[in-house]
């Protein structure tokens, strides 16, 4: 492997990188949900699950189709693909959001689960959504 040719390297390597950063946050949402005292509920998961999608989401979007020089045979199928990715970056932006309300909600009661758990949260949404965006970034058509 040509070493000098950062993009090929990338390529290669990023899906692996992706996969294991996509793992770390869920690590860190189950490890914060076996170690916590109190149940956690069934809402507190939401976040990351809708993470997941959005990275699935605007995965399913070709790269080299977000650009000018975009051809279909339908017509106007360009404003389709930038919707589908708009749609998709506010998925994972809403997730993230709910990621840290449930943070600010559990760090303010006593009753529910402790901060860690909401900590962890958005350490998944983010993890999560960066993953993501790095296999985006290094998936092509070659």
């Amino acid at each position: 492997m040509d070493t000098t040719n950062l993009p090929a390297v990338w390529a290669v390597v990023g899906p692996g990188v992706a996969g294991a950063v996509f793992g770390a946050g869920w690590w860190f949402w189950v490890d914060a949900v076996i170690c916590s005292a109190a149940a956690v509920p069934f809402l507190h998961y939401l976040p990351g699950f809708f993470a997941s999608f959005a990275a699935l989401m605007f995965n399913c979007v070709k790269r080299e189709d977000v650009n000018y020089n975009y051809y279909s045979s339908y017509d106007e199928s360009e404003w389709r693909l930038k919707l589908w990715l708009f749609v998709s970056y506010m998925v994972s932006f809403v997730s993230l959001a709910g990621a840290v309300g449930f943070l600010v909600q559990d760090a303010l009661t006593d009753t529910g689960p402790s901060a860690w758990t909401g900590v962890a949260g958005i350490l998944q949404s983010v993890f999560v959504l960066i993953s993501g965006l790095m296999y985006w970034t290094c998936h092509s058509e070659d």
